[in-house]
């Protein structure tokens, strides 16, 4: 079987098409679960720092956690002069309390997600970014592994986002 290649700027071929397009989707988001802007959308700001019983987080210290740990994963995946360091683990990666300083970090969060979001979105589109070579400053990854990290850790706390919606009553769908 012959392998299909979608040509690109300045007719180079880019073998890995296909799958670019998939990681994309994953990325994305929305094919077996609510999208991050589904779930965010009017989320009630009276609810937003209630953790509700049985749970140990709320609203705003998922959503924060989304944003820093994506955040991280795209500075990581950049880091062309090797000097970005992580936040410490765990507690560079959750909000200290419970209850979102104000309206608009919580606002400002869902930007950085999306913003963030996209320009991941952009490393994978562009061809030119190798998925499989592996990072000179990291310790074996590359950038296949971290968009993959990417969908996994945001499918994996979007469902508990959306767990404290539904526990608050403020899940409808």
């Amino acid at each position: 079987m012959k392998k299909q290649t979608k040509k690109t700027a300045g007719s180079k071929t880019d073998s890995n098409a296909e799958l670019r397009k998939q990681l994309l989707a994953l990325l994305k988001g929305g094919q077996a679960h609510a999208t991050f802007d589904a779930i965010v959308k009017s989320f009630p700001a009276k609810l937003r720092g209630v953790v509700p019983d049985g749970l140990p987080y709320s609203a705003w210290k998922l959503l924060d956690h989304i944003r820093i740990a994506q955040h991280d994963i795209l500075r990581f995946s950049t880091n062309l002069n090797g000097k970005y360091q992580s936040p410490p683990w765990p507690e560079g990666y959750w909000a200290k309390q419970p209850v979102p300083p104000s309206s608009k970090a919580w606002d400002a969060a869902v930007k950085q997600v999306r913003v963030d979001s996209k320009a991941f979105q952009q490393l994978i589109a562009n061809p030119a970014n190798d998925l499989f070579a592996l990072f000179p400053w990291g310790d074996g990854q590359n950038l296949l592994r971290e968009a993959l990290l990417i969908a996994d850790h945001n499918a994996y706390h979007l469902c508990e986002l959306l767990l404290v919606r539904r526990l608050l009553g403020a899940w409808k769908k």
